[in-house]
C-alpha cells in the first residue's frame, strides 16, 4: 500500500540548534500512526514540515507518490495535508460556520457539504454558535471539520484529548473510527499511552530528533516505549538541589493557619450556582468535572476575570469580593490559565519578560537580578532553554507551560489556581510538574488544580471537589478518591 505521506532523511536546524537528525516517517491510508515524544524531542518541528509550515534542510517528502523537497501550507493543503494544531486557532466573533468555511469555494453549496459531514461523524455542533462560546473539545471539532472540508486525507492531531474528559475522548476516538473507515490517515501526537494503545495501531517515538522506535505499538511494552521516549527520566521527585533552587522568593507565611486561606460562600457567577469552597494552606484540592461544568469558570471568577453576580470571596479573612485581579495578585492569589497561548504567556517577549516583567514590571531594567530569577527557576523546573533572551515561542509546549508556572510562582503565592497544568506536557515533565505543587504546598501554599485527566488527582489532591452543570455535587477525601466515584459524580450521581 502506497504511503500517503512519507518522509525521508529529514534534517532541521534553527539558530544553529539542529531538532531533527535524517528523520523517517510514514502514515498509511486509514491508518492511526501515534507519535510519541519528550517536549523538544522533534514531534511538532516534524509535523509542521509534513504541513509545509516549515521548511528541511535537507531531505524529501512523498506525499500520495508525489515528491516534494519543500512545501508551503497551500500546496500542502491541496496535497492533502491538515494541521489540527493544540491550540485551536479560530476567529473568536465568527461562528462555527463561518470558522469552518472560511475561505471555501461557494460554487457546490458547502453548508449542505458541512451538515452530511456532522452527520457522518454523529456530532453534535451547533453551527450558528459563535467561536468563543466553545469550550476546548468543540474548538479541536472545528479545526477537524476545517480540514474535512478542505478533503484532507491526512489529519495531524497534536494532543487532541489534552484538555477532553474521558467521555470526550471517546467520542474523539468514535470519529477518529469513522475517520479511518473513510481511508483518512491520522497522525495522533499523545502523551497518554493508555489513549494511544486504545486509538492507534502504529507508534513512533523520537527523542532528540531521531527516531528511537518505530513499529507495530503491540510488540511494544509501556515500559520500552517511555524509556525510549525518556530514557533519563529524573524519577518520582524533585532533588534536593532542585527544592533548594525552588524555594519561593517571599516569604508571605511560614506557618499554616487555622483558617481557610481562600473562603467562598454561595458563589453564584457565569456557569455555576450556590458554591461554597474552603481551601487551607499546604493542601492541594482537586476540582473535576465535565468539560462545560463551571470550573474554568469558577478559577476566573476567584481570579477576578469574570463577575461575581452574588456570594462573597475572602482570602486570609479579607474580603476580596469586588476587588480587581491586580488587587487579587498583590495579595497572593495567582492563576495559572487553561489556554497559555492565549492567555498565559506572551510569545513574542523573551523568557526572562515572562518571568519577571508579568509580576514586577519596575525592575524590567534590573537584568543581573532577572537573570538569576530565571537561572533560578531553570535549575528547578528544568527548563530547556538556550539564552533567557530567546523569544518564549521558540521554546517546546513543555518548556512553554514551565515558564508560565515559574511566573506563577514567583508572584509569591498565598493560593495557587493551575487549571490543566499538564496540558501538552510530556511523561518527564508532567511528574515534574506534579513534584513541583506537591513541593509548592509543603511550603504552605493553598493549590486549587483544576484537570481534565481524573487519574492526575489520585495520590496528588488532599481532597476533590466535583462540579455537574455548575453546581457542587460532592466532595471525596483522599482515602476516597477514586476515577470511577469522580466521573460518577461529574455525571450528576448523588456521592
Amino acid at each position: 500500500m502506497q504511503p500517503l505521506v512519507e518522509a525521508r532523511q529529514i534534517h532541521k536546524q534553527f539558530s544553529g540548534v539542529t531538532v531533527l537528525k535524517g528523520i523517517h516517517f510514514a502514515l498509511l491510508p486509514g491508518q492511526v500512526h501515534a507519535v510519541m515524544g519528550g517536549n523538544g524531542a522533534g514531534k511538532s518541528t516534524l509535523m509542521k514540515i509534513i504541513a509545509g509550515v516549515e521548511s528541511p534542510d535537507a531531505g524529501e517528502l512523498l506525499l500520495n507518490g508525489k515528491r516534494f523537497t519543500r512545501l508551503n501550507p497551500g500546496q500542502a493543503h491541496r496535497a492533502g495535508v491538515y494541521l489540527v494544531p493544540q491550540e485551536p486557532m479560530l476567529f473568536p466573533n465568527l461562528s462555527v460556520e463561518e470558522n469552518i468555511l472560511f475561505r471555501l469555494p461557494r460554487k457546490a453549496d458547502p453548508g449542505m457539504r458541512l451538515r452530511q459531514k456532522l452527520q457522518q461523524l454523529n456530532c453534535p455542533l451547533n453551527l450558528q454558535a459563535t467561536a468563543s462560546t466553545l469550550e476546548v473539545a468543540d474548538q479541536q471539532m472545528v479545526e477537524i471539520l476545517r480540514g474535512l472540508m478542505r478533503d484532507a486525507q491526512i489529519l495531524i492531531l497534536d494532543e487532541p484529548t489534552a484538555s477532553l474528559t474521558p467521555a470526550e475522548a471517546q467520542s474523539l476516538f468514535h470519529q477518529i473510527r469513522v475517520l479511518q473507515d473513510l481511508g483518512v490517515g491520522i497522525v495522533f501526537i499523545s502523551h497518554k499511552l493508555p489513549e494511544i494503545r486504545q486509538i492507534a495501531s502504529h507508534v513512533s517515538v523520537m527523542r532528540d530528533g531521531v527516531m528511537a522506535l518505530s513499529g507495530d505499538i503491540a510488540q511494544y511494552s509501556d515500559g520500552q516505549l517511555i524509556n525510549a521516549m525518556t530514557p533519563n527520566l529524573r524519577g518520582n521527585s524533585l532533588s534536593d538541589n532542585q527544592k533548594l533552587w525552588l524555594a519561593l522568593p517571599g516569604n508571605r507565611r511560614t506557618q499554616p493557619q487555622d483558617f481557610p486561606v481562600l473562603r467562598g460562600e454561595d458563589l453564584t457567577g457565569e456557569g455555576f450556582t450556590d458554591l461554597n469552597l474552603a481551601i487551607y494552606a499546604g493542601e492541594i484540592v482537586g476540582l473535576a468535572g465535565l468539560v462545560g461544568s463551571g470550573r474554568t469558570e469558577l478559577a476566573e471568577t476567584l481570579y477576578g476575570l469574570r463577575p461575581l453576580r452574588s456570594g462573597r470571596i475572602w482570602l486570609e479573612n479579607q474580603d476580596i469580593s469586588h476587588q480587581h485581579t491586580r488587587q487579587r495578585l498583590a495579595r497572593g492569589l495567582v492563576y495559572l490559565p487553561e489556554d497559555r497561548q492565549v492567555s498565559g504567556l506572551f510569545p513574542d517577549a523573551s523568557i526572562r519578560g515572562n518571568t519577571v516583567l508579568f509580576n514586577q514590571p519596575s525592575i524590567w531594567q534590573q537584568g543581573r537580578r532577572e537573570a538569576a530569577v530565571v537561572e533560578r527557576y531553570h535549575r528547578a523546573l528544568g527548563i530547556k532553554l538556550q539564552d533567557a533572551e530567546q523569544p518564549v515561542r521558540t521554546l517546546s509546549g513543555g518548556n512553554q507551560q514551565k515558564v508560565l508556572l515559574a511566573r506563577c510562582l514567583e508572584a509569591n503565592p498565598l493560593l495557587l489556581i493551575v487549571d490543566e497544568p499538564t496540558r501538552g506536557v510530556d511523561v518527564a515533565a508532567r511528574a515534574d510538574i506534579y513534584q513541583l505543587l506537591k513541593s509548592v504546598a509543603a511550603q504552605n501554599v493553598a493549590v486549587l488544580m483544576i484537570s481534565s485527566d481524573l487519574d492526575e488527582f489520585i495520590g496528588l489532591a488532599d481532597r476533590v471537589v466535583v462540579m455537574h452543570q455548575g453546581r457542587q455535587n460532592g466532595e471525596l477525601s483522599r482515602q476516597a478518591i477514586s476515577v470511577d466515584r469522580m466521573m460518577a459524580m461529574a455525571f450528576g450521581e448523588a456521592l
